[in-house]
């Protein structure tokens, strides 16, 4: 019997397995439930704005989906999706100057299962995975799942530090990671862009060094200032890359994919049969219809003039109301400003305070593998989903507990407790 309010003993305990232990929950979806209050302004969760969407369109799509696909979108498909969706796929690869065939792709529910799937396929417990420090955490969880040894490299306003990423694989000597997991474009959670000669020198690296890279892009359409820089993928046809409808339709279809060389690719549909046996069909009609027969283009354009006006509150607010100590990034692109405070501050800590103010944000450490002690210090606060009003408000009163903070570990440094 459950008796609210008592700890509950696990009588499973000792029949889970050891991964399970090693594993934590993501800090976004705790914040959910917390950010779905109205008296929230949340600075957490990277929604995309969807609102902008056309509806009528949207539902005539659906309709049609059913109704002329009949069944066949109903039934079983198969395990690497379905051809149209494929080509969908290739078309918008075009626009990166990725040539690929359907041949090359496995659709995926979601870029999120893809990151699962090349765990699954590539980590024995203790294998070694390079990414960037801070990097995203939904990578995290699902690469925790294999107890591999997570290894972060630090970026700059230049992306991921190739003179540090060099002296890490000079340490672990060459094969000795598996592989480097990179988000090149707005990077989550930093909104940093990899500079084009960082991404060049990457993959001299990674050939170097035979290490396989894995190219996280769900955001890489979603600029709204400077110049387009092309992906990895498009650089060096080795590179696994991953993509995803969420950011640019609709997240809520978990419609993403894999490109990668064939080999890796029949490696990947063996262990997706034993996920899911396939994904939806349905969803893919969905996904085929809404790129082939709107002006999805216009509507996109749309968001990111929106996310445009939204960045530009929250670095103005930043200014404005953060203390000079402060630091943060400034993303031409993508949904996240990564902020970096006094090392004695603890953002984790401050969490449940600025949840009383009104507002809520992602603590840095949940960005950094577990017990690593980094990114305390550090939030991941998103412009998305809130109007430019709110965004202004949540900066302030989250500048209110900063300065509370501050002011509490001053007292803290002058009485010799706090170093």
């Amino acid at each position: 019997m459950t008796v609210p309010g008592l700890i509950q003993f696990d009588e499973w305990q000792d029949t889970y397995a050891l991964r399970v232990e090693t594993m934590r929950s993501s800090a976004v979806r705790d914040l959910f439930a917390a950010a779905s209050r109205s008296d929230i302004i949340s600075l957490s969760g990277g929604m995309p704005d969807i609102t902008g969407l056309p509806l009528r369109e949207v539902g005539e799509v659906i309709a049609r989906a059913v109704l002329e696909e009949g069944v066949a979108g109903l039934q079983y498909g198969d395990t690497t999706g379905r051809l149209k969706t494929k080509q969908v796929v290739c078309d918008l690869m075009r626009d990166f100057h990725v040539a690929t065939s359907p041949e090359d792709v496995l659709v995926t529910t979601g870029a999120q299962q893809a990151l699962d799937l090349i765990g699954k396929t590539f980590l024995n417990q203790g294998d070694v995975v390079i990414t960037e420090g801070p990097t995203y955490l939904g990578a995290l969880q699902a690469f925790s799942a294999y107890q591999p040894d997570i290894h972060t490299v630090p970026f700059d306003d230049e992306g991921i530090r190739t003179d540090l990423l060099e002296e890490e694989l000079e340490r672990l000597g060459r094969g000795g990671a598996k592989f480097i997991y990179t988000i090149p474009n707005f990077q989550n959670p930093g909104g940093v862009t990899m500079s084009l000669a960082r991404r060049a020198r990457l993959l001299e690296l990674a050939r170097r060094f035979d290490v396989l890279v894995v190219e996280d892009d769900p955001y890489g359409r979603l600029r709204f200032e400077g110049e387009p820089l092309p992906c990895l993928r498009s650089l060096d046809d080795e590179v696994v890359y991953l993509g995803t409808v969420s950011k640019v339709f609709a997240p809520g279809l978990r419609t993403g994919w894999v490109i990668a060389p064939h080999p890796i690719l029949s490696k990947l549909k063996l262990v997706k049969q034993g996920t899911d046996l396939c994904g939806s069909a349905l969803n893919q009609v969905i996904v085929e219809r809404y790129f082939n027969e709107t002006d999805w283009r216009t509507t996109l354009t749309g968001a990111c003039e929106r996310y445009r006006r939204r960045r530009d509150a929250m670095l103005e607010a930043l200014a404005e109301f953060f203390p000079p100590e402060a630091r943060w990034t400034r993303p031409e692109g993508g949904l996240f400003v990564w902020v970096t405070l006094p090392e004695y501050i603890d953002t984790p800590q401050m969490l449940s305070v600025a949840l009383e103010n009104g507002v809520t944000f992602v603590p840095g450490d949940g960005c950094y593998p577990a017990g690593s002690g980094k990114g305390r210090n550090s939030m991941r606060i998103a412009f998305c989903y809130e109007e430019p009003d709110k965004i202004r408000e949540a900066v302030r009163r989250l500048s209110l507990v900063i300065e509370e903070r501050m002011e509490l570990c001053r007292a803290f440094i002058a009485a010799g407790q706090l170093r």
